[in-house]
């Protein structure tokens, strides 16, 4: 995604969440697991936990990594676009002050012919109002 198609303004941003899961279409990924990585960015006014320095005025980022970490290492999905839908709709359900989630989930163990860091989806979703 270019820059332009993001939201602006302030953001909590997790990256490098590791999980074991077992999603995918193919029977060994269900059945064996793999390394899925998940980077997250939340878009919400921060203006007052600056002034205030209170947790109470912000989202806390482990209330979302335990998001994450159940629907990872949840029950199978076929697709990482699920998997990312799913992490991305329960964050904006939980937390109505974020406006807008975007939630890339990589693989980094995928059997293709080639060398390869990861691949993946990355989604953007925002905040019904």
């Amino acid at each position: 995604m270019s820059g332009k198609d993001l939201p602006r303004g302030d953001k909590l941003v997790l990256r490098g969440l590791k999980f074991h899961g077992f999603h995918g279409a193919r029977v060994e990924e269900k059945k064996l697991g793999q390394k899925f990585v998940i980077d997250l960015d939340a878009w919400l006014d921060l203006h007052e936990a600056g002034e205030t320095d209170s947790l109470s005025d912000t989202v806390s980022y482990t209330d979302i990594y335990r998001i994450v970490k159940e629907i990872v290492e949840g029950p199978s999905q076929n697709l990482l676009e699920r998997v990312a839908h799913l992490i991305a709709t329960a964050t904006l359900a939980k937390f109505p002050q974020i406006s807008a989630v975007r939630v890339e989930v990589k693989k980094p163990n995928v059997a293709v012919h080639g060398t390869i860091d990861y691949l993946g989806i990355e989604i953007l979703r925002y905040q019904n109002r």
